[in-house]
């Protein structure tokens, strides 16, 4: 299967060759890396690592993961796997998370980070806290079970076009799940290690990043549920 990495990355010039190195060799057909409006050599660094870089000027997670799809449509993938770029997750278990994807019983696969080995301090316990209340909340809402919102994250191409995904900033990997239950997608989680990041987080690392990713995650969960409720309810009129 024909396997693409993008790598969203904001400053991480520090981490980022590493987080290159360490994708196991032969498993990427393309290592895509996202330059969001860096003000450092993180495009010069992932270059030198043998990495195709994009620009994406709007700053935002989701605006550079959208750019990384954009590109990824030309280039005839199978496996689209989702991949930060400050070293705090383990490039070198990609295998592992690609494994039911290739063997043809998942669509969709997140890399847990709650289920892994974790170094101390690694996950903030703002973070942590933020894990649980959203996939608790998608637990009552949809029923579907969820222990973590992990960025390390792999899904068959197709099943994520056919998500049309929206989000442009720190809702986009809830906005991902949601949507993979909603779609009937077959998803499954694997362990996945967790470090401490090279550098200082640009989300949990202060408070109005906290408070801001915080707000637009409860937002989207309350958006979906919304929009499903009324579902529902035209299903019910109607059926």
């Amino acid at each position: 299967m024909r396997v693409l990495v993008i790598i969203p990355a904001f400053n991480e010039a520090a981490a980022i060759a590493q987080v290159i190195g360490d994708i196991p060799e032969g498993l990427a057909a393309e290592v895509i890396v996202v330059n969001n409006a860096s003000t450092d050599e993180t495009e010069k660094n992932a270059r030198k690592s043998g990495a195709t870089v994009l620009h994406e000027s709007r700053r935002g997670y989701g605006y550079a993961c959208l750019r990384g799809l954009a590109y990824a449509s030309s280039r005839n993938p199978d496996v689209i796997v989702f991949l930060d770029g400050d070293y705090s997750d383990h490039p070198n278990e990609m295998s592992e998370l690609v494994a039911p994807i290739k063997a043809g019983t998942h669509d969709f696969v997140i890399g847990s980070r709650t289920m892994g080995e974790s170094e101390q301090g690694a996950l903030l316990p703002q973070a942590r806290w933020g894990n649980r209340l959203a996939c608790l909340l998608m637990l009552w809402i949809w029923g579907v079970r969820y222990s973590d919102l992990g960025p390390f994250r792999a899904i068959r191409y197709t099943s994520l076009t056919n998500l049309n995904m929206r989000d442009t900033t720190f809702g986009w990997t809830i906005e991902m799940q949601i949507k993979a239950h909603l779609a009937g997608l077959r998803t499954t989680e694997v362990p996945a290690s967790y470090r401490r990041r090279v550098g200082v987080s640009k989300i949990t690392g202060t408070l109005t990043g906290t408070m801001r990713a915080s707000a637009k995650i409860l937002g989207t969960i309350f958006c979906f549920a919304i929009v499903s409720h009324r579902m529902r309810k035209n299903l019910e009129l109607h059926g």
